[in-house]
């Protein structure tokens, strides 16, 4: 089986809980028992790109990505709303139409934007939850890929279609796809909080496992940064 048929298998297993409590993998169904999504198509190499995603608290999905193979930088920030109200106070209010995002720049030479889907719907969040991931709660805590290309957009469109179709999840991915307007970098006490802030107890109990739950199924994508 090619690393591209066990990451979309992998994809299908979306048992990641909360705002990064991830399942345990000793209690994930057998990856082999499940019908396979359609491999992806090669993508052509084009030098960095940017993918935007919204999971919940960036913290952890900031932290996630860090940690992926061919990610060069991951800022934790704000998509949706308009540049008045791109500021942690309103936005955590859930009076602005912002979510909690992460802007990653890659390599597609070394991870594609689709292995990059992979994680973030397998890992980083769980997609089936509306407006809200674990203990969070509100509109900002949506999950949402804001693409920032017509390739992203069909290639986000055509992932989530073949999960829903795979009947692995008991309900459908309620995850937005909506073009990047803008990504506002939020606050620096923000960015690499989980690095920073290794041992603040939400970290310990929502966002750490997550990175156990990626070294644990993608071995291969794995990067220790701390």
């Amino acid at each position: 089986m090619s690393l591209f048929t066990k990451l979309a298998l992998a994809a299908s297993v979306l048992l990641a809980v909360g705002c990064g409590i991830a399942a345990s993998s000793a209690n994930s169904p057998d990856l082999e028992a499940l019908a396979p999504v359609a491999e992806p198509v090669a993508e052509p190499v084009k030098g960095t790109q940017t993918a935007v995603f919204a999971g919940g608290c960036f913290w952890g999905v900031e932290g996630v990505f860090e940690h992926v193979k061919g990610v060069t930088d991951v800022r934790s920030g704000y998509s949706g709303g308009d540049s008045k109200s791109a500021n942690y106070d309103e936005v955590s209010e859930g009076s602005t139409d912002h979510a909690e995002a992460v802007e990653i720049k890659f390599d597609p030479a070394k991870v594609t934007y689709t292995q990059l889907l992979t994680i973030f719907f397998s890992v980083a969040h769980d997609p089936t939850q509306l407006n809200r991931q674990g203990p969070d709660t509100g509109r900002q805590y949506r999950s949402a890929v804001f693409y920032t290309s017509e390739e992203q957009k069909k290639a986000t469109l055509a992932y989530i279609e073949a999960i829903n179709k795979s009947k692995a999840l008991p309900t459908a991915i309620v995850t937005e796809v909506v073009a990047l307007e803008k990504f506002y970098a939020a606050e620096d006490y923000h960015q690499d909080y989980m690095k920073k802030n290794p041992t603040q107890p939400y970290i310990v109990a929502h966002d750490r496992p997550k990175l156990e739950d990626l070294k644990t199924r993608f071995p291969e994508f794995y990067v220790k940064k701390y």
